[in-house]
């Protein structure tokens, strides 16, 4: 079934993405409007060490609550990147570690009933400690090593509730 777009409008914007609305087509011939969020892809970073994994808490506002995830972002506004970079240094700002070894896991989309925004997926090993560099929106952000046990308790007993986190994990544990 495909979807023909008829036309389509910006109706929000700003620096980190847009809003559009879309007067479509359906294949039956029926019309209809569809909502999407336009986002640059981001890179999600699971750092794993000693049998666990270094995780970050942070305020997410839209669900009024602290959430538990592995390191994701993307670069600033008018700065851009392979993956790999956008991955490394999204690490080295949330947690101050450097990656020895950064193997990409897979691609994801995050949310793709509402943006086509993509979540580039990579296990970082040989990690070095160093300083976070983090943004203001992240000031209150912590770290925390968690044994793998602990961190598939949190993942089943809905204390990770990040799903870019969650299907993440699941690409971990095919491979490895």
């Amino acid at each position: 079934m495909s979807i023909k777009t008829l036309s389509s409008r910006v109706v929000y914007e700003n620096p980190w993405l847009s809003l559009r609305e879309d007067q479509v087509k359906r294949a039956d011939g029926s019309s209809g409007l569809y909502s999407v969020i336009d986002k640059p892809d981001f890179a999600l970073i699971i750092p794993m060490e000693n049998n666990g994994f270094h995780l970050v808490e942070q305020y997410r506002y839209p669900v009024q609550d602290r959430s538990w995830e592995f390191p994701s972002g993307s670069f600033p506004p008018g700065m851009t990147g392979t993956p790999e970079e956008m991955a490394a240094a999204e690490l080295a700002e949330e947690t101050g570690f450097t990656a020895g070894r950064l193997e990409k896991l897979g691609y994801l989309h995050s949310a793709n009933s509402m943006t086509g925004e993509g979540v580039h997926v990579f296990l970082a090993t040989d990690l070095t400690p160093g300083e976070p560099n983090r943004e203001e929106t992240e000031q209150d952000m912590h770290q925390q090593w968690f044994p793998r046990t602990q961190v598939e308790r949190m993942l089943r007993t809905g204390v990770v509730t990040d799903g870019p986190t969650l299907a993440a994990y699941l690409l971990l544990s095919l491979q490895k």
